[in-house]
């Protein structure tokens, strides 16, 4: 049974940095596509950042460029999102989500394209 458990959400100041956590288990982690979305009050989720096998470069979305970073950690299972400068806009309910790809796949942008999905973390910026 595949199971991604997000932590690190919080409330913060505008400014301020955050990690998020994502442990995986279940799968082949170093197989799968990982990423982090993000669904504001209201809205649709949004792509955040994704990493795909090993030595390819991630994606972000043009609203984190600069700000945030993901990295994983193949030997423990884990993704992660490395947030600074966080603003007000960044205020959302934050979920990683996996999806098994070949070596040579782009990173999906879109959330329909990922297969297992963690319950979600809140991340509240104070302004």
């Amino acid at each position: 049974q595949v199971q991604l458990v997000e932590s690190g959400g919080g409330l913060v100041q505008a400014g301020d940095s955050l990690r998020l956590s994502c442990a995986a288990s279940g799968l082949i982690f170093s197989r799968y596509t990982m990423a982090w979305f993000r669904q504001p009050p209201g809205k649709e989720a949004e792509f955040v950042a994704g990493y795909g096998w090993t030595g390819r470069n991630p994606s972000y979305g043009d609203s984190v460029k600069g700000r945030f970073t993901i990295s994983r950690d193949n030997a423990k299972a884990t993704v992660y999102l490395h947030m600074n400068a966080l603003k007000g806009e960044d205020t959302a309910v934050y979920s990683c989500a996996a999806v098994e790809t070949r070596p040579s796949t782009s990173i999906p942008t879109t959330a329909s394209r990922y297969r297992y999905w963690g319950q979600g973390t809140q991340v509240t910026v104070s302004t």
